[in-house]
Formats: C-alpha cells, sequence, structure tokens
C-alpha cells in the first residue's frame, strides 16, 4: 500500500474507534439516568428526586415516607350524651284548695246555700276565722297556697288552685271536691287555720272517714287518704316546729271526720290541713310570719313528694 493510502486507512480507523467510544458512552449515560437498562441510545430523563436504585449506588439511604396520623377506633362505643334529670314530680297534678275566700263576707246570701255533702247537706262556705289582731284566715290560706304552688312546680308537678282570688265568692265545698275530680289529680291538700280555743294550740291533719251515702262515695280513696295525712302530719311538724294540737284527736294530730263535703265527695286522695290555732297567741304569731310560712309551705311539698313518690302495690 501506497504511504497516501496508508494514511487514510489510519485515520479511518482511528475515526471508527472515536465514534464506537462515543456510543459507548451514550449507553452508559442512559442507563444511569433512568434506572433502567436503556434500549435505542433514547435521550436522558432525569428526575427530581433519586429512585431507590440510585440512593443505593451513592450510599445514601432514601428519605422515609411519612406515615398517616394514628385514627380513633371507628368501633368505639360513643360516650352517652347526658340527660336532664327528671323532676320528682314530673306528670303528677296536685290540687291545692285555699279555704274560704276574700269575698266570702260580702256575698252572706251565696255562701248561705244548702249544698249536698253526701251525708246530708251543709252551707256552702263560710268567711273562715280569725286572729285577735284581725288577720283573716282566708288572707293566710291563699297565701300559703301560692306558695306552695311555687314549691310543686319547682318539683315538676302540675298545680290546680281552687281558686286564686279570682273569684267573687267561694267555691261552694262540692265544687272544690268537683275541681279535683275533674283535674284527675294525684293528690289534694285544702288548707286552712283553726278557730280553737284561745288556750290550746298546735296544728292538725283531717283524713277522711268512709262514706258511702247520697251522692258521696268516697271508700276508694280512704286509705290512700290516710297515708297522705300521715306524711302530711310528719313533714308540716319537721319542717315548720310547729306542734300538732293539744285540744282534740287526743293530741295525736290526726282527725277523721265524714261531714266535710271536700272530703267526701273527692275521688282521689285528699286531706284538710289545720295549719294551727289562730285563736293561740303563739300560733297566730307563727302564722302571720313569711319565713315561717316558706317553711310551712315546704312541708307540705315535702309530704306530697313522699306520698307520690311511694311505690304502691297495683300502682
Amino acid at each position: 500500500m501506497s504511504r497516501g493510502n496508508t494514511g487514510a486507512a489510519v485515520a479511518a480507523a482511528a475515526s471508527a474507534l472515536l465514534v464506537a467510544v462515543t456510543l459507548s458512552g451514550c449507553g452508559l449515560l442512559g442507563r444511569d439516568a433512568e434506572g433502567v437498562p436503556g434500549g435505542g441510545g433514547g435521550p436522558a430523563v432525569t428526575s427530581a428526586s433519586p429512585s431507590p436504585s440510585a440512593g443505593a449506588a451513592t450510599g445514601t439511604a432514601p428519605a422515609p415516607t411519612p406515615s398517616a396520623a394514628p385514627t380513633g377506633d371507628s368501633t368505639a362505643t360513643p360516650a352517652p350524651t347526658p340527660t336532664a334529670e327528671v323532676p320528682p314530680l314530673a306528670g303528677r297534678t296536685v290540687v291545692i284548695d285555699p279555704g274560704h275566700n276574700p269575698g266570702n263576707a260580702a256575698h252572706p246570701a251565696e255562701i248561705a246555700e244548702q249544698v249536698d255533702v253526701g251525708t246530708g247537706h251543709k252551707e256552702c262556705d263560710t268567711v273562715g276565722a280569725e286572729d285577735a289582731a284581725g288577720n283573716p284566715e282566708y288572707a293566710f290560706t291563699l297565701d300559703l297556697a301560692r306558695l306552695v304552688r311555687e314549691e310543686l312546680r319547682e318539683r315538676g308537678a302540675d298545680v290546680v288552685l281552687t281558686h286564686d282570688g279570682d273569684r267573687p265568692w267561694g267555691p261552694c265545698v262540692d265544687e272544690r271536691a268537683r275541681i279535683g275530680n275533674e283535674a284527675g289529680a294525684d293528690a289534694a291538700v285544702s288548707l286552712h287555720a283553726d278557730g280553737g280555743p284561745a288556750t290550746g294550740r298546735g296544728f292538725h291533719v283531717i283524713a277522711p272517714g268512709p262514706v258511702d251515702a247520697g251522692t258521696a262515695d268516697n271508700q276508694k280513696v280512704v286509705a290512700p287518704s290516710r297515708e297522705l295525712a300521715e306524711r302530711l302530719r310528719e313533714a308540716f311538724g319537721a319542717a315548720t316546729g310547729m306542734p300538732v294540737a293539744d285540744y282534740l284527736a287526743g293530741g295525736s294530730g290526726l282527725d277523721v271526720r265524714s261531714d266535710l263535703g271536700g272530703l267526701n265527695l273527692s275521688q282521689v286522695p285528699k286531706v284538710f290541713l289545720e295549719c294551727g290555732n289562730m285563736r293561740n297567741a303563739e300560733d297566730a304569731a307563727a302564722l302571720a310570719d313569711p319565713k315561717w310560712r316558706r317553711r310551712a309551705a315546704a312541708g307540705v311539698a315535702d309530704a306530697l313528694t313522699a306520698f307520690l313518690t311511694t311505690d304502691r302495690p297495683g300502682s
């Protein structure tokens, strides 16, 4: 071969070797960029974050993947919702009967009318007693009835007054019983203050005796009325400090009568409460005291609460 031809052959061989080396380098670059075998000599692909194989190649641990925050157990039992406490007398109806009426004295003919009380006939109503200072029974009973109503409502009871000083006279004794019956009362209390001997003092409760005569038949309520009377005797004395009457019923504080239309005609448990003797100076002072009246109202409400929240056979 001539020198000229030899030079040309060497140059061609060198050029071919350079191309082979270049192509080989492109293939290596492609492999490193994707982390997978390159093919076809395609362009290199770069990534903003290293792949697991790249991390292993450089000796750098891959960044940990944040784990999800723990969540509550979806099967856990939810906490019970707090409920309001039910008042002790919720759903109960009580009738409070303030004895007499401020207008009775101005209606003598109306209150003198005779009404059937089962065992006979009696006058519709009376004017009531008064103390030595002229304080009338009707004013005391109406004030006390309103205080008792307040106490009972706070305990959840539905309270009905036979009158609220809003009637010109009465109601008559038979209507007072009828108001309790028509209200479907769970219990009824008629409030009074006695006009006994000046030397006698104390309160007493009157329970009905059994009556089945004329328009009256109270036999089914005699026993529960007796229980109510006993509870009232206990609670009223404890709340007020007033002793039981020492001038009737053998000093027991519990009298039984069959001549009172308000008891004879009642179809619901009912009693009369004579809160004290207005003609006794010591009793009269207590009855006139607003603080004592508050305690008296609480005592009446305590007795009714105890009576109405006691479970009985068949109730």
